[in-house]
């Protein structure tokens, strides 16, 4: 989780920042006034309480975060987590939560949790903008490499595109080695046989036979 935290972090500024202090003998909770504007509330506008806490998680995130809100408070352990909530204007936010356990010197049991959250909505959509970027670059590489073995083959075997692609699938069916590894594999030959203007048929021919069970044998 702590992994997750500082990857969601990385982002450049740094995101706001609220205390909180949940004082569990009472059941009241103390909030700074980043932590209200979070929910989407003025500063006392409301009056917090774990169930108005909770009602703004995110359904999907709402029994992780009780639940690591209950063990604190059993176990003492400190804690971190990344969580979505709903603000009360309906927005969905990603906050990091840290905390700490606070004993009574008296009897040695957990009395209170304190600690922050830390708006990371900014650093989270950032750095899922960036993963889908990442992901529609590899796509479109693959794309390419794809493309460049289907003229490959469209010109050794005189086929149209379709029967191409075709071809590249039934071997990768046949060999159970992905249409892209096949791809790049034999865009990689092309260019290291030097065969560029025209591919001799009898290169490709040993190549896709070599994929083939027996072929490897």
């Amino acid at each position: 989780m702590e992994d997750k935290i500082e990857e969601v972090l990385d982002g450049g500024d740094m995101p706001p920042v609220g205390r909180y202090l949940f004082d569990l003998a009472t059941e009241t909770w103390s909030w700074s006034s980043e932590v209200y504007r979070m929910h989407g509330f003025e500063p006392g506008q409301v009056v917090p309480t774990t169930a108005l806490m909770l009602a703004h998680k995110h359904p999907e995130d709402l029994g992780r975060t009780d639940g690591m809100l209950k063990e604190a408070a059993e176990t003492g352990r400190t804690f971190s987590s990344v969580h979505r909530i709903l603000d009360a204007q309906g927005g969905t936010r990603t906050l990091v939560i840290t905390g700490e356990a606070r004993r009574d010197p008296g009897t040695g049991r957990v009395a209170e949790l304190a600690g922050y959250f830390i708006d990371v909505t900014g650093s989270h959509r950032a750095a899922a903008a960036r993963d889908a970027t990442l992901s529609i670059q590899a796509s479109s590489e693959r794309r390419a490499v794809i493309d460049q073995a289907k003229g490959i083959l469209m010109m050794t075997y005189s086929l149209e595109d379709t029967m191409a692609f075709e071809l590249l699938r039934r071997v990768s069916n046949e060999t159970n080695v992905p249409v892209r590894d096949i791809a790049r594999s034999l865009v990689d030959l092309a260019s290291s046989s030097a065969l560029v203007a025209a591919v001799e048929r009898s290169v490709v021919d040993e190549f896709l036979r070599s994929l083939s069970p027996a072929g490897r044998d």
